[in-house]
């Protein structure tokens, strides 16, 4: 059972064997690349509104981090307090057991069909194909996930699942897979307001006739035993208010404290992940009211390595994440292959560090390295989570893993390593490879210069861009064959000259040494040039030295001058 091999860090490929057909999707990268830069320019006009905006991230990261030092503390206050409101708490160390608990449940409802809140989570432990291998029907309610289990795709982003799909796209998928008659089908346009009014129609009968919903949680409040979900569309209103179960499924590291903390939260959340002061929905609730809402409310906390992840000081960060995506909407590489190539429910930066760490660095060991560590993710994460430190870190991990296996003997990268590191140990070796090399590559590079096709690992680059050639000379053989100065105009020797400083050539003139030159004790860093053309300074002159081709004069010695002319 899986929900998709390409979503399944345990079947997916690599990320660099993932990435090439996205790649190759000129359309993909075009709606992704659109997505983004909207979402990005929203937050950022947002953003430079709040004078505050850098203590607010403070106060954030302070928070999350806070809660998962006492996490043990605040979710037994969460058990105690959700289930005096008539709440009932189930613990699920893995995705495996929290799938059964929920199953279970839905049996005791006699539950055939579900309505889903969009949840990450539920797609972390693949809930879905479970279900409907256990002939339960799953229904999600949130406009991009309709899109996606509609169009039978993948999620590519964890606020915006169907970012990579246009809206002509969603018109055909909507066309094809809501049971529209044939005229209303054929006159569906790809305006957002009449997909949407498609969508609304589709859903309205579902929320009215499902008994049962699943949700997941932005925040957990461990004060009140409360749960805490934000959307833009409504569904999740409809989902909280109309079923008569609800089962809300969150990670354990998604509680805070009080009440009084989503007065930051959320303000960091709506900004850095929809580009809005608000989410246009927010909504809890705290156990069970008679006669009101659901009458049979449980919650399912989820582990799933989760604990392992809190008792590693320098990963124990990524636990602060609160889904925003901002650290997606930022990062290069993400912009250029999309969410899919990263094989698994959470993509992006957040997803390279989350992702092997759920996996206990089994599998999807080469997300550490789907970054270039430029640090714009750190820039933007609302709660100050260091990923490019954390990515150093798991590779550092995946490397000795490496280091125990017999088969790095037969990679390629690592016998390239070794052989470079002989190379370069010997210079005589260096130059030698260097001779070889200008002899094998002219093999592949063509008249202009340029090599545009490698066999090997050099595939790997030449895959995505050009290599310049070889030249004709190396550095050293240029400097060596260079001509000299001899047939030029004698100049005079510094080292001639008697009680002269140090001196050595730079650039054509003399410079001399700074800690050697009379009248400089401390070693400033202002240089001497003598040349056969420099004039010889005069007695009681200001110290002065070559600048871009003209003679600048102390400056202290020279205001001490003026002061004197004006006296």
């Amino acid at each position: 059972m899986s929900l998709h091999p390409q979503l399944d860090p345990t079947l997916a490929p690599p990320f660099p064997q993932a990435a090439l057909p996205m790649l190759r999707n000129p359309q993909l990268r075009k709606n992704v690349a659109h997505a983004t830069d909207v979402i990005q320019a929203k937050r950022a006009k947002l953003v430079a509104e709040k004078t505050d905006w850098q203590q607010l991230r403070s106060a954030a990261s302070d928070l999350r981090a806070h809660a998962l030092e006492n996490l043990g503390f605040y979710l037994e206050q969460f058990e105690s307090r959700c289930t005096a409101a008539g709440g009932q708490v189930h613990w699920a160390s893995d995705a495996a057991e929290a799938r059964q608990i929920i199953l279970d449940l839905l049996k005791q409802e006699n539950a055939t069909e579900v309505i889903k809140i969009k949840t990450m989570t539920s797609a972390e432990i693949q809930l879905n194909p479970f279900l409907e291998s256990a002939g339960v029907a799953v229904f999600e309610t949130d406009l991009a996930e309709l899109i996606i289990q509609l169009g039978e795709d993948e999620p590519s982003h964890i606020v915006a699942p169907a970012l990579h799909v246009n809206r002509s796209q969603v018109r055909e998928i909507f066309a094809r897979r809501m049971g529209l008659p044939k005229n209303e089908a054929e006159a569906l346009t790809d305006d957002p307001e009449a997909l949407t009014a498609a969508a609304r129609t589709y859903l309205r009968h579902k929320f009215l006739t499902v008994p049962t919903a699943i949700s997941g949680a932005n925040f957990l409040i461990a004060e009140t035993g409360s749960v805490a979900v934000v959307e833009s569309e409504g569904n999740g209103r409809m989902c909280l208010t109309l079923p008569r179960t609800m089962i809300t499924l969150a990670g354990i590291e998604k509680v805070l404290p009080r009440f009084q903390d989503l007065e930051v939260m959320l303000q960091v959340l709506a900004r850095s992940a929809t580009g809005e002061r608000m989410n246009p929905y927010t909504s809890f609730w705290t156990g069970v009211t008679p006669g009101d809402g659901p009458q049979h409310f449980h919650v399912v906390l989820l582990d799933n390595q989760r604990s392992a992840i809190l008792a590693r000081p320098n990963e124990r960060q990524t636990l602060k994440c609160i889904r925003c995506g901002a650290c997606m909407n930022t990062c290069p590489v993400y912009r250029q292959t999309g969410g899919h190539a990263y094989g698994s429910v959470y993509p992006g930066p957040i997803g390279a560090i989350l992702t092997p760490q759920l996996m206990q660095m089994q599998h999807a060991q080469s997300l550490p390295y789907a970054s270039s560590l430029c640090g714009a993710c750190y820039e933007v994460c609302p709660v100050k989570i260091n990923i490019p430190e954390v990515l150093i870190d798991l590779r550092a991990q995946v490397v000795d893993q490496e280091r125990d296996q017999p088969a790095r003997f037969f990679d390629l990268m690592y016998i390239g390593m070794k052989a470079a590191d002989f190379i370069f140990a010997r210079p005589w070796r260096f130059h030698a490879s260097q001779r070889l090399a200008r002899i094998g590559l002219r093999l592949f590079t063509r008249r202009d210069g340029w090599i545009h096709s490698l066999p090997s690992l050099g595939a790997k680059w030449t895959q995505t861009r050009d290599l310049r050639g070889l030249p004709k000379q190396t550095f050293r053989e240029w400097y060596a064959a260079r001509p000299t100065n001899s047939t030029s105009s004698p100049s005079l020797d510094p080292e001639e000259m008697p009680g002269a400083p140090s001196m050595h050539r730079h650039s054509g003139a003399w410079v001399g040494d700074r800690k050697s030159q009379p009248g400089n004790p401390s070693g400033e860093t202002r240089p001497s040039v003598l040349s056969s053309s420099d004039p010889e300074p005069k007695p009681g002159a200001p110290s002065m030295h070559r600048h871009s081709g003209a003679w600048v004069g102390d400056r202290k010695s020279q205001s001490d001058k003026s002061k004197k002319e004006a006296q």
